[in-house]
This record gives C-alpha cells, structure tokens and sequence, in this order.
C-alpha cells in the first residue's frame, strides 16, 4: 500500500511543507507543471463546453422539426380527422398537428409574399395534412415507414438529409471531445511526472540517507504525493478561472454578434459546480498520479 494513512496523519504538516518547499525548490517547473495542466483543463473544458452547446443546440432543432403526412386527396375533412388516433398512436411521435388545406395555402402565401402568382392560388392545390414531431430522430426513418402504412396517408415528406447531418455532428462533437479529454489528462500526466522524476533525481542522495536510516516508503513517498495534490489543485484552480473569465467574453461577444439569437446559450451558473467539480478532480488525480508515476523508480512498491 502506500505506507499507511497512519503515516500521514502523525505527519500531515511536515509532508505539506515538505511539498510546499520542493515546488520552490524547483519553481520553474512546478509552475510550468501547474500552468501546463491548467491550459489541459482549459482546453479539456473549452472543447467539452462547446459540445455541451452543440447538444443543446440540436436538441432544440430536434425539438422543433417536424416532418409532413399528406391525406389522401379523396378523403373527406371528417375522415382526415380521423386518422389523427392513428398517427398518435405510432410509436416514436411526440406530437401531431392537423392542418387544413386553407392553413397550408395561408403559410405557402407567407413564405412567398414577393411572388404575385402565387396570391390567387386556391386551397383546392392543396392537401390536408399532419404535422408530426419525432422524438428520437435515428429511428425517423423507421418512424417515417409506418407513418406512410396508415391507411388515408399519401406521402410522407421529411427532411433526412437535414435529420442526418444533425445525428452525425452530434455523435462527432461527443468523439472528438471525448479523444481530446483522453489526449490532454494524458499530457498532463506525464509532464507532472517528469517534474517529480526530477525532484526525486536531485534528492536521491536525500532519499537514499532516509532509506538507509529506517524510513518506509510511506514516509519518503508522501511528501512528493503532497507535491503532486498541489500542482494538480493550483492547476485546477488556474484553469477554472480562466475557463470562467473566458466562457464569459464568449458568450459577450455571441450576445452582441447573434442578434436573431439563433443560438441558444447556457449561463455558466447553471454550469459552474460540475465544471469546477471536473476541473478539481481532474487536475488532483493528474497531480497525485503524475507524483506516483513520478517517484516509483525509487521505491519498492
């Protein structure tokens, strides 16, 4: 194990000042260590942050795209009402929004307010129909075959294309955010361990005397683990405040940039605990495990 806890609580002020002196003994380091793994972190929660937005962003385009079920031209306005049951009862649909003929003539008229012929069209051109809303977009396809089996539809016009791009942009936004998290907790790692091999390098003859004298493992290993659990924390505060100050000049400049506010913003308060969580978890297991790896060349473990 790591020399016993009991260890540690006999000793906790002299292993943090022990820590403490070994980042001023080699300042350039510890702090290029500290800096280096909050730059990771910032990296890690600037690119998780965007892929946060990016699912909240499709999940309102999901929220909001319909797909059309044309009646059949020869029913009846009451039979067309009907199928409405039939429709809801689908599997995999959210919502379904009957619309007459004289709607559908009356939005065509609004989406083309500069087109003259278009003015004196009659209702007849068009067809009654239902507005359905998907829940899960990857099974629309699915979704969309059982709509065109009820009897009474006749034609199913959806966007797949458009439905496709949303479904293959989230799963890249969770892939490549994932990889770079895996990438960058790993840089971090080794740079945190190369700075304590050097440490234990310049205090091997230290570190030797200690061993000769009696002391465990524990005893030598925890000052350099305490070393470790403050580059990582310094790192991870560095990074927070960073990421905070940084996430709140973005969303500044996209305020004043998106005027039609196409794009939906989430306030760092509703972010900030689990960021902050992430950020001092992630920062003191790298730190910890950067000194473990760091320091085992000259223990016995």
């Amino acid at each position: 194990m790591w020399g016993g806890v009991p260890v540690f609580t006999r000793n906790f002020g002299y292993f943090f000042h022990e820590g403490w002196l070994n980042i001023f003994r080699h300042r350039a380091m510890s702090f290029a260590s500290a800096g280096i793994t909050a730059v990771c972190l910032l990296l890690m929660g600037t690119f998780t942050l965007i892929a946060l937005h990016i699912d909240a962003n499709l999940s309102i385009l999901e929220a909001s795209n319909e797909i059309l079920a044309f009646v059949d031209e020869n029913y009846s306005r009451e039979q067309a009402l009907e199928l409405e049951k039939k429709l809801s009862a689908i599997p995999n649909i959210n919502s379904v929004r009957f619309i007459t003929r004289e709607q559908a003539l009356e939005n065509f008229i609004k989406n083309h307010p500069d087109e003259e012929l278009f003015q004196d069209l009659e209702p007849e051109i068009f067809r009654d129909r239902y507005a359905l809303r998907i829940g899960n977009l990857e099974n629309l396809s699915e979704t969309a075959d059982r709509i065109a089996d009820v009897t009474g539809i006749d034609g199913v016009n959806l966007h797949e294309e458009f439905t496709g791009g949303l479904i293959t942009l989230r799963r890249a936004a969770t892939i490549l955010c994932a990889v770079l998290t895996g990438v960058l907790f790993a840089a971090s790692l080794f740079i945190i361990a190369n700075t304590i091999r050097l440490t234990t390098f310049d205090r091997r003859e230290e570190i030797a005397v200690m061993r000769i004298v009696g002391a465990t493992n524990g005893f030598i290993r925890w000052p350099f683990v305490c070393e470790g659990f403050l580059i990582g924390l310094f790192g991870a505060l560095a990074g927070f405040f960073t990421q905070w100050a940084t996430y709140c000049m973005a969303v500044s400049w996209i305020s004043e940039s998106d005027r039609m506010r196409i794009f939906e913003i989430i306030p760092f308060r509703e972010v900030w605990l689990p960021v902050a969580g992430v950020f001092l978890a992630a920062g003191l297991l790298t730190g910890i495990g950067g000194s473990l790896f760091g320091i085992r060349r000259f223990l016995d473990f």
